[in-house]
C-alpha cells in the first residue's frame, strides 16, 4: 500500500503571510472546485464538461505519470479573492480560474512534458461516444488551448489558458521559479489546495461544519491580514511597481474602475510614474501598445460592456496624461491619441447621454485621486474641476461618416477570434528612480558589439496573420510568427 503523502501546514502565528480558512470559506472553496466547468472546442469539436477538482486530478496524476513532479498545487486570482471575501459581501466576480502547479522546469524538455500532460488529460476528458482516433495533441491544442506563455529566462514558468470564449475559462500555471506572482495586494491571495484534494482521497463524508480540512492562504503581498482588510475595503495598495510586467498601469486603472481606491494617498503620483515608466519600457512601440489595449479589454470585459469599456479607457488617459514623464512629447500624444481612438470605437456617447458621463467629473470613484493638474497636461486634452482633480474631456461625437466606418470595422472583426500565442520572453529590465530619472539595467549604446549581443535583453514579439485554421476549414485562425526585437532604453 502507498505511503500517505505528507502535507506541509504553515504555522500562522510565524509568518503573518499565512492564514488558515473558517468553515465558511473552506465551504465555498469546495463549491468553487465543484463546480462543473464548460470548456468550449473550436468548430466542431465537442465542448468539454468537467469539475474543476476532477480537472486538476486529471492533470496532475498526467504529470506523475510522465516522471514530472508536483509539489503543490495553489488556487490564486480572483477565484481565490471570491472565496475569501464573500464575509464581506464584496461581491468579487471572476472571468477566470487560475491554478498554479509547483512543478520542475529546469529543462526545456519538461515543459514540453507538461504541455503534452495537459493535452492528454483534455482528450481522456472529451465525452462519451467522441472518436479519439484521428485526434492528436496538435488539433486538441488547436481546438481547447487559447493561450499559451513559455517563459524561460530568470524565471521559469508555463501558462496554458483553457476556453475559447467568453465565458469563465482556467488558466493553469506550471512554476518552476517566478519573482513576482502579484500585482496589487487584492490579487495576491494563494490558497493552498493539498489538504482539501487529500480531503477528497481519504475522507467518506462530506465537508460538514464539524468535519472539514484545514486549509492555509497565503498573501505574496506579505502581509495576509492587510491585504484582506484591503480587499474588504476596496484599496490599492503593492510594493515595487516596477517590477512588474507593464508596471500593473492597465490593472491599476480596471481598479480605479470598479471603484477601489489608493491605500496611501500621498505615495500613489509616485506610484503611477512608476507604472507608467515601466508600461512603456516594456511596451516602446505604438503598435505593441495597441495590440496590449486590444487585448487587455477583450480579455477583462465582456462583449456588451462598451459602456464601461470607454470609462475605463478614458481613466487610463487621465494617468497616462498626468503620470508619464518618461517620453518625448510627441510619444505621449500618439499614445494619448491611440487610447482617444479605442475609446471611440467602442462606445460613442449620444447627446442624451452626454450629461451622464458628467460622472467622471462629479464622482471621484471614477478618478485617480491624486492625479492633481500640476500644469504640465495639454489643455486640449484634460480639464480642471473645481475640487482641482484632472479629468479628460469626452471626444466631440463623431461624423455619420466616421461611425460608418467604425460600424463596418466592427462588422468585419470576427467575433470568435481568439489567437492562440507560443511566447518566449526573456529578462525583464529593472527600474530605479532616483533624482527625477529612472534609469534600466540595459547595456548602454557605447559597449561593444560582442559584449552587447551577450548581454542585452531581448524580448519575441507576435504578429498574427490571417491564415487558414488548422482544425477546420474556417480560415478564421491566425498564423502565427515570432520576431526578436532588441529593446531600447526610453528616451530622457
Amino acid at each position: 500500500m502507498d505511503s500517505m503523502p505528507q502535507v506541509e501546514i504553515p504555522d500562522e502565528e510565524k509568518d503573518e503571510r499565512f492564514c488558515v480558512l473558517s468553515y465558511e470559506q473552506v465551504r465555498r472553496l469546495n463549491d468553487l472546485m465543484s463546480e462543473t466547468l464548460f470548456i468550449h472546442g473550436r468548430g466542431n469539436f465537442p465542448t468539454i464538461e468537467v469539475r474543476l477538482c476532477d480537472l486538476v486530478s486529471v492533470v496532475k496524476a498526467r504529470l506523475d505519470e510522465d516522471g514530472v513532479r508536483v509539489r503543490e498545487i495553489r488556487l490564486n486570482g480572483s477565484g481565490a479573492s471570491s472565496v475569501l471575501a464573500a464575509d464581506f459581501a464584496a461581491n468579487i466576480s471572476y472571468n477566470d480560474l487560475d491554478l498554479i502547479f509547483s512543478v520542475d522546469l529546469s529543462t526545456a524538455r519538461a515543459y514540453d512534458r507538461v504541455k503534452c500532460a495537459v493535452l492528454e488529460s483534455l482528450m481522456q476528458l472529451l465525452p462519451e461516444g467522441v472518436s479519439r482516433k484521428r485526434m492528436s495533441s496538435c488539433s486538441m491544442k488547436e481546438a481547447y488551448v487559447s493561450k499559451m506563455v513559455k517563459v524561460n529566462d530568470s524565471d521559469r514558468w508555463s501558462l496554458i489558458t483553457l476556453g475559447n470564449n467568453r465565458s469563465k475559462s482556467v488558466e493553469l500555471k506550471f512554476v518552476h521559479t517566478m519573482r513576482r506572482q502579484y500585482e496589487f495586494s487584492v490579487d495576491s491571495f494563494h490558497i493552498l489546495l493539498d489538504t482539501l484534494f487529500l480531503f477528497y482521497d481519504c475522507a467518506q463524508m462530506p465537508i460538514g461544519e464539524n468535519f472539514y480540512p484545514t486549509v492555509v492562504g497565503e498573501s505574496m503581498y506579505g502581509d495576509f491580514h492587510e491585504a484582506l482588510y484591503h480587499l474588504h475595503k476596496k484599496m490599492i495598495a503593492t510594493r515595487s511597481p516596477e517590477e512588474i510586467r507593464g508596471g500593473g498601469l492597465l490593472k491599476y486603472c480596471n481598479l480605479l474602475c470598479k471603484g477601489y481606491r489608493p491605500a496611501a494617498p500621498d505615495e500613489v503620483k509616485n506610484m503611477e510614474r512608476y507604472m507608467c515608466s515601466r508600461f512603456f519600457i516594456d511596451f516602446p512601440d505604438i503598435h505593441q501598445q495597441q495590440a496590449k489595449l486590444e487585448n487587455y479589454l477583450y480579455n477583462h470585459f465582456q462583449s456588451l460592456e462598451d459602456r464601461h469599456k470607454y470609462e475605463y479607457l478614458m481613466i487610463l488617459y487621465h494617468v497616462v496624461d498626468e503620470s508619464t514623464v518618461c517620453l518625448m512629447g510627441h510619444e505621449r500624444r500618439l499614445t494619448l491619441s491611440l487610447i482617444e481612438d479605442l475609446a471611440l470605437q467602442v462606445y460613442t456617447p449620444t447627446p442624451e447621454e452626454t450629461a451622464a458621463f458628467t460622472a467622471f467629473e462629479d464622482d471621484p470613484n471614477l478618478l485617480s485621486p491624486m492625479s492633481i493638474s500640476d500644469g504640465c497636461s495639454v489643455a486640449s486634452s484634460s480639464s480642471t474641476t473645481s475640487s482641482g482633480y484632472a479629468t479628460p474631456q469626452k471626444p466631440e461625437t463623431p461624423s455619420p461618416q466616421q461611425q460608418q466606418q467604425q460600424q463596418q470595422l466592427v462588422a468585419t472583426t470576427p467575433a470568435n477570434l481568439i489567437p492562440t500565442y507560443e511566447i518566449v520572453t526573456s529578462c525583464q529590465p529593472a527600474v530605479v528612480y532616483s533624482n527625477g530619472y529612472y534609469y534600466t539595467s540595459f547595456v548602454s549604446n557605447s559597449s561593444s558589439s560582442s559584449t552587447s549581443s551577450s548581454t542585452s535583453a531581448t524580448l519575441q514579439t507576435v504578429t498574427s496573420t490571417t491564415g487558414p485554421c488548422l482544425a477546420c476549414s474556417c480560415s478564421q485562425w491566425p498564423t502565427v510568427t515570432l520576431s526578436n526585437q532588441q529593446q531600447l532604453p526610453p528616451s530622457t
